[in-house]
């Protein structure tokens, strides 16, 4: 007798416009969460691995790197919204609230706001606004992303167009800062450079380079807890148009987010990803490097800190310094993956 209990997930036709989907698995975030992190990127940015500097600015205790909290709320999402993905293709209107600490427990939901089919039949993009909430149902991050999908049954109609309207950036006003620059040590972080020291228009090419190894790849997908399956089902990839796993976008950001701490060692937190594309594809082998571009600079109101708006973007088996042109009118050059607008804080001079 064959058995109907396994969940294949979601496919483009089953998503409805403005359904609200409570996602599986809260999750714990323990210390050995936070280490493996590390151990797999290696980030040196010492608000979360000092605890005397993390309480120098305020804090209780280290908070967890915000990208890691970003994953694995992020991971929440995957069984539901992207298992049968396509592609994530991006994000928009990413906003850290506040901070998570270790043993705090995350929780996600996601709404459906956007649907629209592909002219192919075979596929269509879904929209989703999620949220993240602690044990307390404190909302502790919030964010917009949208991915390619496909479709199982190919007869089955298209939906009604909606795209939703996203905003080009988080404005200031809707940035969350709960650090104080007032005890700031920049000898802590190694960096020289302040919020009046960066200039709109900067490009500033990061100097190292990191390989995607095969088993790194996997292991920190696994940690987000995302199964997706072009991930890591590499039967399954051999038969596709890229023969082999794509590497999780994440990767990606979290790879060129430690790449651009050199030159950026005082950006000490992340405030908001305000748009975000996974432009390429990355694969095992690989080897990203990152160049950073200062698109804007805000006073933060009643702070000591100012925000950078930036741009990350990651290139793959390229030097920085021979990359030219990150995108033409129609298309992102071959070697880009990533280009992430995102916002920073950073202490102003005269708070160290």
């Amino acid at each position: 007798m064959l058995s109907t209990k396994t969940n294949n997930g979601r496919f483009f036709e089953d998503f409805v416009l403005n359904d609200v989907i409570q996602h599986a698995s809260p999750r714990t975030i323990t210390v050995g969460d936070c280490a493996l992190y590390l151990g797999l990127y290696g980030s040196r940015n010492p608000l979360h691995c000092s605890e005397p500097f993390a309480k120098s600015l305020g804090f209780k205790t280290t908070p967890v790197d915000d990208l890691l909290a970003f994953h694995i709320a992020f991971g929440k999402t995957v069984p539901d919204i992207s298992v049968n993905a396509v592609a994530n293709l991006g994000y928009a209107d990413v906003r850290f609230i506040q901070p998570v600490f270790i043993g705090d427990t995350l929780s996600t939901s996601s709404q459906v706001i956007g649907l629209k089919q592909n002219s192919s039949g075979k596929n269509g993009v879904v929209w989703v606004r999620s949220t993240a909430v602690n044990q307390h149902n404190q909302p502790v991050l919030s964010w917009v992303r949208w991915v390619m999908i496909h479709k199982n049954n190919l007869d089955s109609p298209a939906p009604e167009i909606t795209i939703p309207q996203m905003p080009a950036f988080v404005a200031s006003e809707n940035l969350t800062i709960k650090i104080e620059a007032k005890n700031f040590d920049h000898k802590i972080t190694g960096g020289h450079y302040f919020w009046e020291d960066y200039q709109t228009g900067e490009r500033i090419n990061h100097a190292a380079g990191l390989t995607i190894n095969d088993s790194d790849h996997s292991l920190a997908t696994h940690l987000y807890q995302n199964n997706a399956r072009l991930h890591f089902d590499d039967w399954m990839m051999k038969n596709s148009n890229y023969g082999k796993r794509l590497v999780y976008g994440g990767v990606a950001i979290s790879m060129c987010r430690v790449l651009s701490f050199d030159g950026l060692e005082n950006a000490i937190s992340v405030l908001a990803i305000n748009a975000g594309t996974h432009a390429n594809p990355s694969f095992a082998g690989d080897t990203i490097y990152c160049i950073t571009e200062v698109l804007d600079k805000w006073q933060l109101p009643n702070s000591d800190f100012g925000a950078l708006r930036l741009c990350m973007v990651g290139v793959k088996n390229m030097p920085p310094a021979e990359l030219i042109e990150i995108k033409t009118d129609k298309n992102y050059h071959p070697n880009v993956v990533l280009d992430l607008d995102y916002t920073v804080a950073m202490p102003k001079k005269g708070n160290h």
